[in-house]
């Protein structure tokens, strides 16, 4: 069975290695999906896999790098895609706010 997780996260998470460790985090579990930099300084990813290890990259992004100060994670289930690989996209353009979707 596979799951999709939809996180956005906010506080002290770009210029960080928020992104780079996400991506090595979830390449050793198996989990595909993406992250990238939002315009306001907050982060956004997708995580798909097993439900447990889906669970443990949302654990994850709500604390994030040693280096990060998460102040607020969100999570949203959502219906998967299928993704395969993971990967950090380019910066979000401002404007486009996955919570006002």
């Amino acid at each position: 069975m596979t799951v999709r997780q939809h996180v956005h996260v906010s506080g002290r998470v770009q210029g960080v290695f928020y992104r780079d460790t996400c991506r090595r985090f979830a390449e050793e579990r198996g989990v595909a999906g993406w992250v990238r930099n939002l315009y306001n300084g907050d982060v956004e990813a997708v995580f798909e896999g097993r439900p447990d290890v889906v669970a443990e990259m949302a654990s994850w992004a709500a604390h994030g790098p040693p280096a990060a100060r998460v102040s607020h994670c969100t999570g949203v289930a959502e219906e998967p895609e299928g993704l395969s690989g993971f990967h950090v996209l380019p910066d979000a353009p401002p404007g486009d706010d996955p919570r006002a979707r």
